[in-house]
């Protein structure tokens, strides 16, 4: 399932079979080809638990004419082939890609997907982290046909007037033929329609803007979710000859002061710090599980989400459209310091993965900020620059919303100026034993004097660890379960009381399997932060902190 709604009606779309033959070349890999299930990922077969090498699936499929493939995650270097041509190339585990074929016979043709996820001199962004990198074919692969024009990009964003809400699209259609294109493009949201004729050369894509005033629709917001289906649809000749569907919520972000306002209003966040993993499904959760930890999360008291480290799946962004949990997205870099950003594709890699977040999740309400470059070398001017670069990528992508970086506890940043929300990552009590309150002000005053003073702050990461099952009578040695309750209510209490922080998002929801570089300091080879453990089962931590957040 690649959303929770059909994206298309016109457009034949379907969703590849879902068993697969897998082969693993290299060594630790699987005896023989295997059956497995797509979307996964092969740690989920035993003898795969820790291979990290080649995977190459096939798959049977039945098509013709021009073909579209979408391939919504590949871990995390891809190649698609159709009957041995090479269709597209891809890096990156937590963004889709396209990949097309022209002019395909009717019939049945073997589609081959490549994936690897050795850490080799090429991968800047991937490496061995505080999470798993995992292999597969994480998301759904799509088989779409279409004719000589299709819609490629359907973004809306919407405005409050004085007359209500207006509705400014913009609608990219590709033209794969060698002859111009001559049709027309209706845009149709809340009732109301727009038309306008266009023409597109031969080989070329272009882009229309047109705007809607939808009047006096419901405004979108965690207590009142109200979503609007949004259809771009391409004519010739008055008939509808391709579509594109998707949801959008009529809501306003920006910042003032030291205050997120939402439509207007002053946001306080509590929320989750989650790594998209589940137990044994990695990153490739099912549906159900991903809505279950929204209850979960929901049930703790919590109204938003951030998710670390990397961009998640589009299915979990639409229940969180559905639910109204806010949610903080940022693009996949995770604790690098200043030469790890030096390697030579790190930057081209990451623009890459941030252009694509935004790109593919541009229209959910319930992202309200973005964000990019985790625990990087804030502190050194090389690094500094990267960070400007990647700000001024998201704002040009999209004006709308905020930006943000969490930054590590250590002094010396140099981008607090430069981000519209200062966010700082401190672990008082469980790192180190400064009182809450001392560790947070000393990072408020440095945060204010180097350009962040008048932001709204959120302390987006703060915690500790328990290993489930794990207990200390006294309650006073780490990893116990009673260890972690007195430090997060400590924790929790002094950065809610604070006057000048906006929000925090608890570092984190659900224990998270790590590579085994970090095993030393992550015992069971996990981050064991989480209030609850990989299977969801609730630590002691995960009343203390219902407690607190229901108590407000």
């Amino acid at each position: 399932m690649e959303r929770v709604f059909a994206t298309h009606i016109i457009r034949k779309s379907r969703e590849c079979a879902p068993v697969w033959t897998l082969t693993t070349p290299d060594a630790g890999g699987l005896t023989k080809p295997g059956k497995v299930v797509v979307p996964s990922v092969w740690e989920s077969h035993p003898r795969l638990r820790k291979y990290r090498g080649r995977g190459v699936y096939e798959q049977r499929i039945r098509a013709g004419g021009n073909l579209r493939l979408w391939l919504g995650g590949v871990s995390f270097r891809a190649r698609v082939y159709l009957d041995d041509a090479l269709l597209a190339e891809h890096y990156g585990s937590y963004t889709g890609f396209e990949a097309l074929a022209q002019q395909i016979p009717d019939g049945e043709q073997t589609l081959r997907i490549e994936a690897d996820i050795r850490f080799d001199a090429d991968s800047a962004l991937h490496v061995p982290n505080d999470y798993y990198a995992y292999g597969g074919i994480n998301r759904p692969v799509i088989v779409e046909e279409v004719g000589q024009a299709y819609i490629t990009r359907l973004h809306v964003t919407p405005r409050c007037t004085s007359d209500g809400w207006t509705a400014d699209a913009a609608v990219s259609v590709r033209n794969l033929g060698d002859q111009p294109f001559h049709g027309a493009l209706r845009l149709s949201l809340a009732g109301k329609e727009a038309t306008e004729e266009i023409e597109i050369p031969a080989h070329e894509t272009t882009l229309y803007g047109l705007s809607l005033d939808c009047g006096a629709v419901t405004p979108w917001s965690p207590e009142n979710p109200a979503l609007y289906a949004v259809t771009a649809t391409l004519l010739v000749n008055g008939e509808a000859v391709d579509d594109l569907i998707d949801r959008i919520g009529f809501r306003t972000i920006r910042t003032d002061g030291k205050k997120i306002l939402l439509n207007g209003q002053p946001l306080q966040l509590r929320g989750f710090n989650r790594h998209e993993e589940y137990g044994s499904f990695g990153l490739s959760a099912p549906l159900e599980a991903m809505m279950q930890d929204i209850h979960l999360m929901r049930d703790l008291g919590a109204n938003c989400v951030r998710t670390c480290h990397y961009p998640n799946d589009p299915l979990f962004l639409d229940l969180c459209d559905e639910t109204g949990l806010l949610v903080w997205e940022e693009s996949h870099v995770r604790g690098f310091g200043e030469e790890q950003m030096r390697h030579p594709r790190f930057m081209e890699q990451l623009r890459q993965c941030t252009a694509e977040m935004v790109e593919q999740h541009y229209n959910h309400p319930a992202v309200f900020i973005w964000g990019s470059l985790n625990e990087c070398a804030d502190d050194t001017e090389f690094g500094a620059a990267c960070y400007r670069e990647i700000f001024a990528l998201l704002r040009k992508a999209d004006p709308g919303r905020p930006v943000t970086a969490a930054l590590l506890e250590r002094p010396g940043g140099k981008v607090y100026g430069d981000m519209d929300v200062v966010s700082i990552n401190i672990y008082p009590q469980w790192y180190h034993d400064t009182p809450v309150q001392d560790a947070l002000n000393r990072k408020l005053l440095e945060a204010a004097q180097g350009g962040g003073e008048n932001k709204p702050v959120i302390v987006s990461e703060i915690g500790a660890g328990a290993i489930y099952g794990c207990h200390d009578p006294f309650g006073e040695a780490k990893w116990s379960e009673e260890r972690q309750c007195a430090i997060l209510k400590e924790q929790i209490t002094a950065v809610l009381s604070h006057p000048d922080v906006t929000g925090l998002f608890l570092w984190q929801f659900a224990d998270v399997r790590v590579s085994g570089e970090w095993a030393r300091s992550r015992p069971r080879t996990y981050n064991n932060k989480g209030v609850v453990d990989e299977y969801r089962r609730p630590k002691l931590a995960y009343q203390v902190v219902k407690n607190i957040w229901s108590a407000e």
